[in-house]
């Protein structure tokens, strides 16, 4: 069994460590550019999702309405270990909105109902909520109350209502994580680890992935409304 706590401070470092760490070892899963680890990219988009969410935590503020919230489903026998966690982005001006982030749960720990409670008491705080995810992963947040609403480039945009919130959501801004030293460092690592050749074919790779994610993302609006164009 597991509890549920709410943060919007930011959580102890033991907690905070424990979800980056999920970040990190469900990258594939949570990344909205979803790399395997058979693309050199993958080190880099984990280093920047990681960070990503590194700032979202250490920006946490209950006095600010837009500062980001945090929901961990902790274990019961042991509430210092962290089963799952819900990172969701209030909207500044609509005091039902957010846009749900990220949201991520052990492996050992599906099925056992987490991602719902997380996604519910989330809801409890704000019940217009919105989120993007690859086509492939609209059945299982469907299946936690979302409903499509259109395409967005690579992705599928859900919300819980029928319409979007016009409330506006302060998003984190990864312009300046990818030009960061620790990114250039990085991708110097793996030029001089696969080859120039080799990144340069990654990042084609990348590219052929998004455009292959937002043919299916068309494609599932489509099959949903066939008679928008």
């Amino acid at each position: 069994m597991f509890t549920l706590v709410t943060l919007d401070n930011p959580p102890p470092e033991s907690l905070k460590s424990q979800v980056l760490q999920m970040v990190v070892d469900y990258f594939s899963d949570i990344s909205p550019v979803p790399l395997t680890p058979s693309n050199p990219l993958y080190q880099l988009y984990q280093y920047v999702i990681g960070y990503e969410v590194h700032l979202y935590l250490q920006a946490m503020d209950s006095t600010q309405a837009s500062g980001a919230r945090l929901v961990l489903a902790l274990a019961d026998e042991d509430p210092s270990q962290v089963l799952g966690f819900a990172l969701y982005l209030p909207s500044q001006d609509d005091a039902e909105a957010c846009t749900l982030a990220y949201l991520a749960v052990a492996a050992g720990h599906r099925r056992h109902g987490i991602a719902r409670a997380l996604v519910q008491r989330m809801l409890e705080h704000r019940p217009h909520a919105e989120l993007a995810c690859a086509a492939g992963k609209v059945p299982t947040f469907e299946a936690l109350g979302f409903r499509v609403l259109a395409a967005q480039g690579p992705h599928v945009l859900l919300n819980t209502r029928a319409q979007r919130s016009n409330g506006m959501v302060a998003v984190q801004d990864l312009a300046p994580i990818f030009q960061s030293k620790e990114v250039r460092q990085i991708h110097a690592y793996l030029v001089k680890q696969n080859g120039q050749k080799a990144l340069s074919e990654a990042e084609s790779k990348r590219d052929r992935l998004l455009d292959q994610m937002a043919f299916h993302a068309q494609a599932l609006v489509k099959e949903r409304f066939p008679t928008i164009h």
